[in-house]
């Protein structure tokens, strides 16, 4: 599932890419896709200029002029390609965004949706997400106020989209061993000092994540080269049986709350 790099990453390229830009076409494949009826879809979204692009957590919002916004969020399958009829992949496609002769697909929106709301709408659905980690304002007093006032394991805690936006199974384990922390320790066992290196960890981890393109590996555009970067440069999530690149002990997966975990048992404490 995309998580914040990923969402950051699609955030950048299509607002290089389309913002600006008059929506020509839309076509729907699948009305359980959307939230309104399709001939409504269409004609509020039909000739808008998209202004730009936005992201809150794990949702992309593209804002258009006439103050709707479509809401994305891919969930688990779900995902984006740009390009013409001719470049576009071989897959079933459910919402479709034309640009002139290029087109933004909605593929493998089984679980994930576009929904069209106005802007005060939006804001209201997305208002029960916790803090972006990522802003200037979000401190690490905050984070260590946030996390004093949890219970359960370190790697719960991290992908709760109400305590920190945007953080999901990958990244919850890549912080955790940028930390040097093991994701089952109880979070009430958690030291000052420990928190404020998981804040740390969080502020590191997440930038080089969107630096490298995310780690999920589907380019979105034709020339695309970097999406996916981080998959390669990653150092535990989906390496179990695989040498911890930092002290050489073998990785290994843990399901917790039905989410598979990946750490270090040597080097994580």
């Amino acid at each position: 599932m995309p998580e914040l790099p990923e969402m950051e990453n699609y955030k950048s390229l299509l607002n290089q890419k389309i913002a600006g830009r008059q929506i020509t076409q839309v076509q729907i494949n699948r009305e359980k896709s959307i939230n309104v009826n399709p001939e409504l879809f269409r004609k509020t979204v039909l000739n808008q200029t998209l202004l730009n692009i936005d992201r809150r957590g794990k949702h992309l919002l593209f804002k258009l002029q006439n103050g709707q916004v479509l809401l994305l969020h891919l969930m688990l399958g779900g995902w984006m390609y740009y390009g013409t009829e001719a470049d576009k992949p071989k897959r079933t496609i459910q919402v479709r965004l034309s640009f002139g002769n290029e087109h933004l697909y909605f593929i493998g929106l089984r679980l994930g949706y576009l929904h069209l709301f106005r802007e005060v709408e939006a804001a209201e659905k997305l208002a029960h997400l916790g803090p972006e980690p990522l802003n200037a304002t979000f401190s690490a007093e905050e984070f260590s106020k946030r996390v004093a006032a949890k219970h359960g394991r370190l790697k719960t805690t991290l992908i709760d989209q109400e305590f920190i936006a945007g953080i999901g199974n990958c990244y919850s384990a890549e912080i955790c061993f940028h930390a040097g922390i093991l994701p089952t320790k109880d979070i009430d066992a958690i030291s000052e000092a420990e928190r404020v290196q998981l804040f740390q960890s969080i502020k590191q981890v997440l930038p080089e994540a969107i630096k490298n393109g995310g780690y999920m590996d589907r380019p979105i555009f034709k020339g695309d080269f970097k999406t996916g970067g981080f998959y390669r440069v990653r150092k535990v999530y989906d390496r179990e049986g695989e040498s911890c690149q930092r002290c050489g002990f073998t990785i290994v997966m843990e399901t917790i709350s039905s989410r598979k975990t990946f750490y270090c048992p040597n080097c994580q404490k």
